[in-house]
């Protein structure tokens, strides 16, 4: 299961990627849900703190630039929640630092790219190794 939340900057985009995925992944939406103006801090909270609980296995954000999520995403402690704008970061965020939330940025996105960034995070393994080490040591940091 999928936690996904949006501000009313990346609400469109939202809708589009679950459209685009529903035959693939199971989404839970955290909204929003119109275009309306929210506070983006309590809707990426919400999607974190069920993320790190285990509630749901992951969970992607999507706001104009993708920075105010994941920010907000990141001080969750358990959470790492990487700004992915290509397929490689998508890829190589889960590879390397096992990304457990991912965050769009809708201004900056096609469709196709966000789908795209998405299959690559979903698809892709931690690779572990020199890499958890590093990880570790995120977390010890959060602690």
């Amino acid at each position: 299961m999928i936690a996904i939340g949006a501000d009313h900057g990346g609400f469109e985009l939202k809708e589009k990627i679950k459209n685009e995925l529903k035959n693939k992944y199971d989404f839970k939406d955290y909204g929003t849900f119109s275009t309306d103006s929210v506070d983006y801090p309590k809707i990426a909270y919400n999607v974190a703190k069920d993320v790190a609980e285990k509630k749901v296995d992951c969970g992607i954000l999507i706001c104009r630039t993708g920075v105010g999520m994941s920010i907000v995403a990141n001080k969750v402690r358990g959470i790492r929640c990487a700004l992915c704008y290509n397929e490689k970061v998508g890829k190589l965020c889960k590879e390397h630092n096992n990304a457990n939330m991912i965050s769009l940025p809708a201004d900056m996105l096609t469709l196709d790219e966000a789908v795209n960034i998405i299959h690559n995070w979903m698809e892709a393994q931690f690779a572990g190794g020199r890499h958890e080490k590093r990880v570790n040591m995120i977390e010890e940091i959060m602690k």
